[in-house]
């Protein structure tokens, strides 16, 4: 199913639920900006929680090699992306495109395929309940 506007803007509209701790920019100079939107633990699934982020990029801006400790979908909301996880080529991932990435897997590129243009990606992590979430979505 290919998400639409409408369902984006209705996770997006979700942020109200996230504690005010996790909303912070905690984005250093150079690195890109990861700002949750809404957590959630699993009640069918003991012991898990899903957390929603999205992950701003300036134009010629890349994240630091990294891995996930659960399961990341992403979804490119603006811009192009070029994501390479361990052992495959790098792939360009434009709007209304997404992927998977596997627990613990290196995700070795990650970074705007612009130097003019920013870029945005939503990203859906299943995690661990009482993982640290801004580590998770750091990949650290």
């Amino acid at each position: 199913m290919k998400a639409t506007p409408f369902m984006i803007a209705a996770l997006l509209a979700g942020a109200w639920l996230v504690p005010s701790w996790a909303l912070a920019d905690d984005a250093h100079e150079g690195q890109e900006k990861v700002a949750p939107v809404q957590m959630q633990k699993l009640p069918d699934a003991p012991g898990k929680q899903v957390v929603i982020a999205v992950v701003s990029y300036e134009p010629g801006q890349s994240s630091t090699a990294h891995r996930h400790p659960g399961s990341v979908f992403a979804y490119v909301l603006e811009g192009k992306i070029v994501s390479q996880l361990d052992g495959q080529p790098p792939v360009t991932y434009k709007a209304g495109d997404s992927w998977y990435e596997p627990p613990r897997i290196g995700h070795v590129v990650s970074r705007n395929a612009s130097n003019e243009r920013p870029a945005k990606l939503l990203a859906f992590l299943i995690l661990d309940e009482g993982a640290k979430t801004k580590e998770s979505l750091a990949g650290k």
